[in-house]
């Protein structure tokens, strides 16, 4: 499922800063509710390519004049652009804010640990729901090929083979299922 980047993290960023809050909390929220954020490079963003390309040009020429080491510091992998745009949404420099971005964590791909976990889709944040039928949009991991992330490669060859596992994994499961009902009919 595609997401859309500023939608997806605006939800990321309500559901992991509730907590602490003197707020009441929404029925969908948990306080300390950990959020992992799978295959960040399939995240989409609204707008085309050579536009989304311009905007991150001009973003990695504001620099520190005399000490650019000082940031701001420009992230070039889609996990690391996620973090930073819920970064921008939470009031980060709080404790509140600093307990949210420690339970919020983003990964290219599914890593080992969570392969294994159910995932859970945003449907407020879904491109095909919310961007209308025929305006542009580029996804996250192509932005980052484009500006310097040398990674997507290895990323699609580790997640073909994760899908392979996982679908020999689903035709045993559903084999073992099939004998289940036919033992539990007789």
């Amino acid at each position: 499922m595609e997401h859309a980047s500023r939608r997806s993290s605006s939800s990321i960023a309500k559901t992991t800063c509730w907590a602490g809050s003197r707020r009441s909390l929404p029925s969908s929220c948990c306080p300390d509710k950990k959020i992992i954020c799978v295959r960040t490079e399939d995240i989409t963003i609204s707008g085309g390519m050579v536009r989304q390309k311009a905007k991150y040009h001009r973003f990695l020429d504001k620099r520190h004049l005399t000490k650019p080491s000082r940031g701001p510091f420009h992230f070039k992998s889609p996990a690391r652009m996620l973090w930073r745009t819920v970064r921008g949404m939470i009031p980060h420099k709080t404790p509140r804010g600093m307990a949210a971005l420690e339970r919020f964590k983003a990964y290219e791909g599914i890593p080992r640990p969570h392969d294994k976990t159910k995932r859970l889709v945003v449907p407020d944040a879904l491109r095909v729901l919310r961007l209308q039928h025929g305006h542009k949009f580029c996804k996250l991991g192509d932005l980052s090929r484009e500006v310097g992330w040398k990674h997507q490669d290895t990323i699609a060859e580790l997640e073909e083979r994760r899908k392979e596992k996982a679908k020999v994994y689903y035709q045993q499961k559903k084999k073992l299922l099939q004998l289940k009902a036919k033992a539990a009919a007789v």
